[in-house]
């Protein structure tokens, strides 16, 4: 049985991928369908979104006979989408934090400055961006029934992430562990958050956990939302960490044990970093799907970004307009992700690189 070389012969001339679309009688036929489909679709929204839309003025505008989007709506709503009930005119303070949190992701991409030092500035920023926002060092203090919009969706997904991480890597070696307790007690951790729905975790950690605790000690809601997704977020990061740790061969183990090196250098060392590395399209994916996620806080009453928008056009001079909204916020969350999906591919390309050298 001779198996078909999938390799492109060295003297073949490159076809341009235009005239694919022209080089059977099929595929013109498909391709003037889907030009017919774009052009049908694509017209009444071209029209609606662009030429007869509403760039400012009011909503009597916007009301007006034939007119198409609304986007004065937009510009009008823009604060209280982004930052929600949080006073306008100490919203510098959840600005200055998110400018921070972004700088910060920024500087964090590039593997030149990575290195524990960068764990101390990622927990520095994140209290003080606690600290700014709720107006603790700098008054007057905001409760955090009125934080919301674009703040929430970042600080709660990358603190939820970032705090799920060690969590999730020591789940990960429990499982995996040679002691019968210690994979019992990894395994059902795993298991039980991951076979509950998120909202679950959430309604937990809104109305158990309150009863469970001492009276007076109630702890502020955002925050056991927070530990909540932690929790949740760390089951699932441990079982793709888990997936990585699997990939490798055992003679990784072995050799490092033949060096000499103990079971925590072995891991710190010589597994995690190739397990880690073999994962982070999972790991991105999680990440992106923890963001998305963030909308279910709403059930719990805190206003994320989506949950901001769509309450904008509850206002009543600014009635129905939601499909305005969801599009300013699905554009948000399209920036968000697809920014996270194009690094995790040029991660890959450059630890590859890095291998070879």
């Amino acid at each position: 049985m001779t198996m078909l070389s999938l390799q492109v012969p060295p003297n073949a001339v490159p076809v341009k991928r235009w005239k694919l679309l022209s080089a059977h009688p099929a595929n013109t036929a498909i391709t003037l369908l889907l030009v017919a489909l774009l052009v049908w679709f694509g017209l009444p929204i071209l029209r609606w979104a662009l030429l007869d839309a509403v760039w400012w003025g009011t909503a009597d505008d916007c009301a007006a006979e034939a007119a198409g989007a609304c986007w004065a709506f937009v510009a009008v709503k823009l604060r209280f989408i982004l930052f929600a009930f949080y006073p306008p005119d100490l919203q510098w303070r959840p600005a200055l934090a998110v400018a921070a949190t972004l700088l910060l992701l920024i500087v964090t991409a590039q593997p030149r400055f990575w290195g524990r030092h960068l764990v101390a500035v990622w927990l520095a920023t994140l209290a003080a961006a606690w600290l700014l926002v709720s107006g603790t060092v700098i008054g007057p203090p905001i409760s955090t029934n009125q934080w919301g919009g674009l703040p929430i969706t970042l600080f709660v997904s990358i603190a939820g992430l970032g705090f799920a991480f060690p969590i999730a890597v020591v789940m990960a070696l429990a499982r995996q562990s040679r002691m019968r307790i210690v994979r019992s007690l990894a395994v059902g951790y795993i298991e039980i958050l991951r076979g509950v729905p998120m909202i679950v975790v959430l309604y937990v950690a809104m109305l158990i956990v309150p009863m469970a605790l001492p009276a007076g000690a109630l702890v502020d809601k955002l925050l056991r939302a927070q530990i909540g997704i932690t929790l949740f977020a760390s089951a699932y990061l441990a079982e793709i960490i888990r997936a990585g740790l699997q990939a490798l061969p055992a003679g990784q183990t072995d050799a490092a044990s033949a060096l000499g090196l103990t079971y925590w250098q072995t891991a710190r060392l010589v597994i995690l970093p190739q397990a880690l590395r073999a994962v982070i399209p999972a790991i991105v994916n999680l990440s992106v799907g923890i963001l998305l996620n963030t909308s279910l806080l709403a059930v719990i009453g805190i206003y994320d970004l989506l949950n901001a928008a769509k309450a904008s056009a509850t206002d009543p001079q600014w009635l129905g307009y939601y499909t305005e909204a969801y599009i300013l916020a699905a554009a948000i969350y399209f920036a968000i992700s697809f920014s996270a999906s194009r690094y995790s591919l040029w991660l890959e390309r450059y630890l590859r690189a890095s291998d070879q050298h």
